[in-house]
């Protein structure tokens, strides 16, 4: 169950692909439908994963004009580390599903265009062999297992490594019911392990079973569903490295994270793969950037396929955007080259975007560039701010007047 035998990777003569929906149509073509399942369904009903790009869709930008915009800068710094745009790759799973090198060329496609990659503890390339192929900073997601003394071995293989942040996947205690691996029977080839476990945490991935699913169970099995703020204590025990919270949605828990000393939150519905009905990702991103003090850096996932989905999110107060399944739909289409070029097609846009709407600086990008659609006027309870108009009101506009747009 990965690329399918009768489609060799790489993009076929005349396939023209520009757009995000061009590299899912093409990777659909090669992949097995259960692999393509995986990788594109969601939760439930999806609700949550069709209300991610739908978030995006709510909000019109309102440009301004006769501005300098003949150079556009968009270089910033994540966690102190330099990137050439603020989009990294978010941790997904088993790269090896849709290209026989894995993370490896995923790495590699993020080095080429200066980009972060935050790699998955259920990779298919080990810690080690997708640090040696980076070029760029490089941090490790973390699932919190039952058994801490392999918890631990991770953290220590990544400092040794040179991964610079470890992010704690907090919205997963138990797998959501994906009905679309269920159907499928979802499960790894037996090619494709989860390289970075032992084999006493790693088994059980293999063998199709109609109505089940064996990461379903294996997550099961092995999730620490007894994790809490009080654990946190622990992992800092550990290391010194930054520690980001991946799956905050409330300013609630983003107050208390800040509190604890976390460095950085990314704001994450888990792809719209866990709480079905969950709020999208960019609807509760200003709630959170409003809890936390500007050395806490959030940053969101889900939903984003264009450039102007960057600029919107960082309008809305998110330090950087991270990008999962367009990644793999180009790492599908043609391995390292096919994501290097989704990456670089949505730092061009994010470029063309900066442009047109008068902001040559990301810190010229502030809420009064986004207008809400009426469409979405009503008020969600406790989020004063979903009402339609300029959203300048969100918080402190970070433009004073009009010479800081020159």
């Amino acid at each position: 169950m990965t690329a399918r035998a009768d489609r060799e990777p790489g993009a076929d003569a005349g396939e023209v692909l520009l757009s995000p929906e061009d590299y899912e149509a093409a990777a659909r073509a090669r992949l097995d439908r259960p692999v393509y399942d995986f990788i594109a369904g969601g939760s439930g009903d999806e609700v949550t994963l069709r209300g991610e790009r739908a978030a995006y869709e709510r909000y019109r930008l309102r440009p301004r004009t006769l501005v300098d915009v003949s150079h556009c800068e968009t270089g910033t710094t994540l966690l102190g580390s330099p990137v050439s745009f603020p989009v990294g790759v978010a941790p997904m799973a088993y790269h090896r599903l849709v290209d026989a090198e894995g993370e490896t060329a995923t790495v590699r496609a993020a080095g080429a265009v200066g980009a972060l990659t935050v790699t998955s503890t259920f990779a298919s390339r080990t810690i080690e062999e997708t640090a040696r192929a980076a070029t760029g900073p490089l941090w490790l997601q973390l699932y919190v297992l039952r058994e801490r003394a392999v918890t631990e071995s991770l953290v220590r293989r990544a400092e040794a490594a040179g991964y610079r942040a470890l992010v704690i996947t907090v919205d997963a205690p138990r797998m959501a019911r994906r009905e679309r691996d269920l159907r499928n029977g979802f499960s790894l080839p037996r090619h494709i392990r989860p390289v970075n476990l032992d084999d006493g945490q790693a088994g059980g991935l293999h063998g199709s079973r109609a109505g089940s699913s064996t990461l379903a169970d294996h997550a099961a099995r092995h999730h620490d569903a007894a994790f809490t703020w009080q654990d946190l204590a622990w992992l800092r025990s550990l290391t010194s490295l930054p520690l980001v919270l991946k799956g905050v949605l409330t300013g609630q828990d983003a107050r208390r994270a800040a509190e604890l000393g976390v460095e950085g939150l990314i704001v994450s519905t888990h792809g719209g793969r866990q709480l079905d009905g969950a709020i999208a990702a960019l609807d509760a991103l200003p709630e959170v950037v409003a809890a936390v003090p500007e050395t806490c850096e959030v940053l969101v996932d889900g939903g984003i396929r264009r450039g102007t989905d960057v600029l919107k999110a960082l309008a809305l107060g998110a330090r950087a955007v991270l990008v999962g399944r367009p990644v793999l739909w180009g790492l599908a289409v043609d391995g390292a080259a096919g994501a290097e070029r989704v990456l670089a097609t949505l730092r061009a846009e994010l470029t063309e975007a900066m442009a047109l709407t008068g902001r040559p600086r990301l810190d010229a990008i502030a809420p009064d560039l986004l207008h809400l659609a009426p469409a979405a006027a009503a008020p969600a309870a406790g989020l004063p701010h979903l009402s339609p108009g300029p959203l300048s009101q969100l918080s402190q506009p970070l433009l004073t007047n009009d010479r800081d747009m020159a």
